[in-house]
């Protein structure tokens, strides 16, 4: 009995024991969770309730300089319904909720009623207007509500298309001033949290917003609705006359360096950018580099100007074949017709390849290139969206027997169509080289200047006197005696020059692909605006010469923007040309 006592006893303590390690145990694990790791687990617990939400900003929007808008975010709405907080009588509203939402009612009750098991989330409609969302909310049918969102929406669809750029799907910016302004444009998103139930399905009456977001600033450009709208009438004129491979034309101030608009043919929509091959999408006005032809003959003209090596009544004879020069005869480029002794204006107006090539040789190679240089050629002009490529200006040392002769009539150098137009530019302005701009200012939404913008000068390239005279030797261009007579206007004075180039085809020079421009300013007594346009390969009978192409598409387009400019006419009682001859002063 004894020894049945002590077993019974001993197990009895053993149980206890057991139990009591049992509970110590839990009590241990319970006081470590709840006191030891308790403000941990707490805080896990609530980051997995919690969910923290960013609040997208509004982009802001891209106005031209009289306001009108290029670019704006659209306020759109997502619809769904959250069934778990349906209410019964208001069922009797799912036909105008069908209505504005503009679904079929069979389908609309389908989707909101037709469940068995509830859910947080479904969508109805995406894309639902502003308009629309608040004629919803008035509704105040429950469990209905849309997350609002913003689209990128380009009115002008595609106009000024490669300076405005787009906003790819994941609405990251991608060219134009979209990418290169994106630090004002994007505004600060702001952030808040939701709850999230088991099932980890939101539950959208908790939302709470703990910081607004902040809309981003809008740009103001310099480009002017209008005049782009004209340049573009332009290039559909070209392409429609002479179906070339690429338009490129170009308007701006030439004082401030302002563009007041750019086009390129091909182009794209920018609200369906992804439909456009990439090559549509590039800016040729800046990426695309061309041998520019007599267009830069004002390089050695007004270098020569500069330095006093010739004058407005200095003859030439372009009829020569070939010249010593450093102690060799190098020969002369031809000229499209035969022409005998030329004054210093006439081979300007005529274009004399023979005339600006001995001009070239009364330089000098280094002053040649350094000249070449200073009107920008062989670097970057500083447009600020990016993209464009320096061209190509060789080093002396790298000049070949030709070069002395052929650079001056615009071979042997690459240039853009911006490098050219702001080179002409230099020389409407007074003889100073200015960095592009297409950006006037950055303003808050109250239309407040945050930002100004303010023209950059690069350099002097050649004197105030020097660029004058230039100015009325350019104007003798565009006389009946030049080639561009087809870029004159009957009220203004107009200075400028025609350019046209062989294509460069599988490395040898097309005699059935050309490049044809022309770049001038007016009036040009007081430029007020500088135009280039330049048409690549334009399909024409016969030679695509500048001044057929080009020329023709500068008058009308200076035409349209006399009136909306409000350029007052030159006074015509000045011819503004002057044609002189003084055989004391034939080049040496």
């Amino acid at each position: 009995m004894n020894r049945s006592r002590f077993a019974c006893g001993y197990r009895h303590w053993l149980v206890f024991l057991t139990v009591l390690v049992g509970f110590v145990g839990v009590g241990y694990r319970l006081v470590h969770l709840q006191v030891v790791q308790g403000e941990q687990l707490r805080l896990q617990a609530e980051s997995l309730r919690e969910q923290h939400q960013t609040y997208a900003a509004r982009r802001g929007n891209i106005r031209d300089s009289a306001g009108q808008l290029l670019a704006t975010s659209s306020i759109l709405h997502d619809y769904g319904v959250d069934q778990t907080r349906l209410h019964p009588a208001d069922r009797r509203k799912l036909p105008e909720l069908a209505e504005l939402l503009q679904i079929p009612l069979p389908e609309l009750e389908r989707l909101i009623y037709g469940f068995e098991i509830p859910r947080q989330w479904l969508r109805l409609k995406r894309g639902v207007d502003d308009d629309t969302h608040r004629r919803i909310s008035a509704l105040d049918f429950k469990g209905v509500y849309g997350n609002r969102y913003y689209e990128r929406v380009y009115p002008g669809r595609s106009m000024a298309a490669h300076v405005i750029g787009y906003l790819n799907r994941e609405s990251t910016p991608v060219t134009g001033v979209e990418r290169h302004f994106d630090f004002y444009l994007r505004g600060q998103n702001g952030w808040g949290r939701t709850i999230l139930d088991g099932r980890r399905n939101e539950q959208s009456r908790f939302r709470d917003v703990a910081v607004a977001p902040r809309d981003g600033l809008d740009v103001i450009l310099s480009l002017d609705r209008v005049v782009q709208h004209h340049i573009e009438e332009q290039i559909t004129a070209l392409v429609d006359g002479f179906r070339p491979d690429g338009v490129t034309v170009i308007v701006s101030r030439p004082a401030d360096g302002f563009i007041l608009g750019l086009g390129n043919y091909p182009t794209f929509d920018l609200n369906h950018f992804n439909r456009a091959p990439l090559e549509h999408q590039r800016n040729r006005a800046v990426t695309d580099v061309f041998e520019p032809g007599s267009t830069f003959k004002i390089v050695p003209t007004a270098a020569a100007l500069e330095l006093g090596l010739v004058n407005e009544r200095t003859l030439i004879d372009c009829s020569l074949r070939s010249l010593d020069y450093r102690g060799r005869r190098v020969g002369l480029p031809s000229d499209v017709r035969s022409y005998g002794t030329l004054s210093l204006p006439e081979v300007v107006a005529k274009s004399s390849n023979s005339g600006t090539a001995q001009i070239g040789l009364l330089l000098g190679r280094q002053a040649l290139h350094d000249y070449a240089s200073a009107f920008g050629f062989g670097e970057p002009t500083g447009y600020p969206l990016g993209g464009e490529v320096r061209g190509i200006l060789h080093p002396v040392s790298a000049w070949d027997g030709l070069t002395i002769t052929r650079l001056p009539i615009g071979h042997a150098v690459s240039a853009t169509p911006l490098q050219v137009h702001f080179a002409m530019c230099a020389i409407a302005n007074g003889g100073l080289l200015m960095q592009p701009q297409v950006v006037r200012r950055i303003e808050d939404g109250e239309g407040r200047i945050v930002l100004e913008v303010e023209p950059v000068f690069r350099r002097r390239v050649v004197s105030r006197e020097t660029a004058q005279r230039m100015s009325r030797l350019l104007a003798g261009a565009v006389s009946t005696e030049g080639t561009a007579s087809r870029a004159a206007l009957p009220n203004h004075h107009v200075a400028g020059k025609t350019g046209t180039t062989q294509k460069i085809v599988d490395g040898r020079y097309s005699r059935s692909q050309h490049i044809a421009t022309f770049s001038g300013f007016f009036p040009a007594e007081r430029p007020e605006v500088a135009i280039t346009v330049v048409v690549d390969n334009p399909r024409h009978a016969g030679t695509g010469y500048g001044g057929l192409v080009a020329a023709p598409a500068f008058r009308d387009l200076a035409l349209a923007l006399i009136n909306h400019l409000n350029i007052p006419p030159s006074d015509l009682r000045n011819t503004y040309v002057a044609f002189e001859r003084n055989p004391a002063d034939r080049l040496p």
